[in-house]
């Protein structure tokens, strides 16, 4: 869908992790629903369509795999630009996804979260998006995170407006600001940090998504466009993964 919160106690890099060890924490910039569309002579509604149906797959995908986080990227800040008629049909798509998945990932031990800037939405999808979250709160089998107007640039602004207000009021001290302290005013800041980070449809760029939390990720990019994303096309990715030695600054002997 894209082309071109909380604040607990912050994770770190594991250093030294090992060739062959799974992902804790993907991500995934879902790319190509138009495109897909397209080369079959549909509307891009069709695609989009097709596209939440692989959100399930890998959904499930991640559970059956013992991954602990999955974090999607579906709608972007830059995406209002769109044509009105393609926004108010992802709106619908999401109002009618969380409608009908919510009781299933409840029932598979899913927890739905959503991260970015909400207020922008309808009052119906800002009140289903809450219960939505606040039913599947308890589940602990995987984490689902859903960013919808989200952009990277934003989420580090806006942990930075809120430091300088607690700065200003005395609750903080401005010395006390270290990347640390920053994590934990941050989306995702309850998560394992993201080791590995997807994008479909060939692009090759990250698109404001995650700037701060991919600083250490694996970076994998896959010529398939979303909707013909599925379990063998992820298993390719976490294969390539699982070769990579991630090194966090230090040399491979040291590991």
């Amino acid at each position: 869908m894209v082309d071109d919160i909380v604040i607990p106690a912050v994770s770190s890099p594991a250093t030294g992790q090992n060739e062959g060890d799974l992902p804790r924490h993907v991500a995934v910039i879902m790319d190509g629903n138009n495109r897909w569309a397209k080369q079959r002579g549909e509307d891009g509604g069709e695609g989009h369509k097709r596209g939440a149906k692989a959100v399930k797959l890998l959904v499930k995908s991640c559970a059956r795999r013992g991954i602990e986080a999955l974090t999607v990227f579906a709608f972007s800040s830059e995406n209002w630009r769109r044509p009105k008629q393609e926004v108010d049909l992802l709106m619908q798509l999401f109002l009618d996804s969380l409608q009908q998945e919510v009781a299933e990932l409840k029932e598979n031990g899913v927890r739905l979260e959503f991260i970015g800037e909400l207020t922008r939405f309808s009052n119906t999808l800002q009140e289903q998006i809450q219960a939505a979250m606040i039913e599947t709160q308890d589940n602990s089998q995987l984490v689902f995170t859903v960013a919808v107007n989200y952009g990277g640039r934003w989420d580090i602004a806006d942990a930075a407006r809120r430091m300088a207000e607690q700065v200003a009021s005395g609750e903080l001290q401005a010395s006390a600001i270290n990347e640390q302290l920053m994590d934990r005013y941050l989306c995702l800041a309850n998560l394992p940090p993201v080791d590995l980070c997807i994008r479909t449809s060939g692009e090759q760029r990250i698109s404001n998504f995650l700037l701060w939390q991919i600083a250490y990720a694996e970076l994998y990019f896959t010529p398939c466009l979303w909707p013909d994303f599925d379990d063998q096309q992820f298993g390719q990715a976490i294969e390539d993964y699982k070769q990579r030695q991630r090194r966090f600054g230090m040399m491979a002997e040291q590991l």
